[in-house]
């Protein structure tokens, strides 16, 4: 009797394991496939249509950009749009020497291909992209009186190693990304002789008061003395974005009792 319910349970297990193989293989062909031949297109260096100025090189899966301190982006170009990055662009036209698409604006870019034959080599494209930093520390310090007290504190800003990614756009209007180093800065404050308050400063030490998705993307500039008065010591911190284009100010204030507290600046 097992025997034989054994015998009509094999073909079913079989039947089964056929058709999860087949709906397997209709995933794949259902998956947007990677158009090879417009790839082998895009390959070489493009320059602006009309300044004739170098936009960019595709080499293999890859765009490098003129710009020196933008990181080459992985592409590849599905049905009538080129997947850059993280980025999709409409492609409104393709040939052997012309590559037209859309920016995110809609504005129409055009690039003609860099003809070596003809014309002379173009500037050459940096493959290994510089990363933003400052490259050495800087020290701050001053003594302020306050109460018949001499009281003397130290700012100093240390480079770090650690990364930050920012997108920026291309004059075209190409979302690109820029990598930069950002700082640690220390704070020391002392009464006399008598430390009050040392601490080391990153960007997450500010999480409270600036959004997750900016403190990602933005780095930690400085941290600048103010005034004293009867609350403490006024600092004021600004994390901003690479190249300061827009910035949180935060008010960090150390008390006369070495305690600290902050609030965001409006």
């Amino acid at each position: 009797m097992k025997a034989h319910w054994l015998f009509l349970l094999f073909p079913l297990l079989l039947l089964s394991c056929g058709q999860k193989e087949q709906k397997g293989d209709a995933s794949v062909k259902d998956e947007p496939q990677e158009n090879r031949e417009a790839k082998a297109l895009l390959q070489g260096v493009w320059l602006d249509g009309e300044t004739e100025e170098v936009v960019m090189k595709a080499e293999g899966d890859t765009i490098f950009f003129a710009d020196a301190t933008s990181q080459p982006a992985y592409f590849r170009i599905v049905g009538d749009s080129i997947e850059l990055g993280s980025h999709t662009y409409h492609i409104n036209k393709q040939t052997e020497h012309n590559f037209w698409f859309e920016n995110p604006a809609g504005d129409e870019v055009r690039l003609v291909k860099h003809d070596a034959t003809y014309d002379e080599q173009p500037a050459i494209i940096n493959e290994q992209p510089q990363v933003i930093t400052t490259t050495q520390a800087v020290t701050l310090d001053s003594v302020v009186y306050y109460g018949g007290q001499r009281y003397h504190w130290y700012v100093t800003v240390n480079p770090t190693r650690n990364r930050v990614m920012r997108t920026t756009y291309t004059p075209d209007g190409v979302a690109v990304e820029k990598e930069y180093y950002d700082n640690i800065i220390h704070v020391s404050l002392f009464k006399t002789s008598q430390r009050l308050f040392t601490r080391d400063f990153n960007k997450r030490a500010f999480s409270n008061d600036v959004p997750a998705d900016f403190l990602e993307q933005s780095i930690l500039g400085n941290i600048s003395f103010s005034h004293a008065d009867s609350r403490g010591f006024h600092f004021y911190a600004t994390v901003c974005l690479p190249d300061g284009e827009q910035c949180y100010m935060i008010e960090t204030l150390i008390g006369h009792d070495g305690q600290l507290s902050m609030k965001l600046m409006e």
